[in-house]
């Protein structure tokens, strides 16, 4: 099988579709972007699971590995089904970590230990992966439920890596904001 087509040498690309008319899109369009950022986020969980020894940890992050797979198909053009419970999966998991968890009263800094700070990384990608989704959402509907588990999808990451960091011993670090003072000679 040979991996180049040239067929989007032109700058379009090709939607998953049923009929015979085959349907091309621009490769700068909302649906290609939000593909790309799904596909990017998938990209970079497997950063994290390179990076990481945990197999319980590895193992959730295969699962949500494969639910974007099945969210780029979808967004993409395909009828596969998503289920709504996915989400649900998530809120059950964040609340029982937060329940075991030393309670947030402040922002924290992404950081900490390799795997904790790849965590993170791969929130802020979901963050901008939703957005995408959103846009996208906005001009074309997407189920709902994949919007909902886009949302939980941030959540959840940034759970995970607040747990990395509990039970690696690593000392999470707050932000706390201090008023700045605006003066004459600063001011703009």
């Amino acid at each position: 099988m040979v991996i180049y087509t040239k067929k989007g040498d032109k700058g379009e690309t090709g939607l998953y579709s049923t009929s015979p008319q085959k349907i091309r899109v621009s490769k700068n369009s909302y649906r290609i972007h939000a593909v790309g950022a799904v596909d990017e986020l998938n990209s970079y969980l497997g950063v994290v699971i390179s990076y990481s020894e945990d197999r319980k940890l590895n193992k959730i992050l295969l699962d949500i590995q494969r639910n974007l797979l099945t969210i780029g198909s979808i967004l993409g053009g395909s009828k596969l089904r998503f289920i709504t419970g996915k989400a649900r999966k998530f809120e059950k998991i964040i609340d029982e970590l937060e329940g075991s968890l030393p309670p947030l009263k402040n922002f924290i800094l992404p950081g900490g230990s390799q795997v904790t700070a790849h965590l993170h990384y791969a929130r802020s990608v979901a963050r901008r992966m939703e957005r995408v989704i959103v846009r996208l959402d906005e001009k074309n509907r997407i189920k709902p439920q994949i919007l909902v588990y886009v949302n939980r999808l941030s959540d959840f990451l940034f759970m995970l890596a607040r747990q990395q960091s509990f039970k690696e011993g690593v000392k999470e670090e707050i932000w706390i904001g201090k008023k700045i003072k605006v003066t004459r000679d600063n001011k703009k």
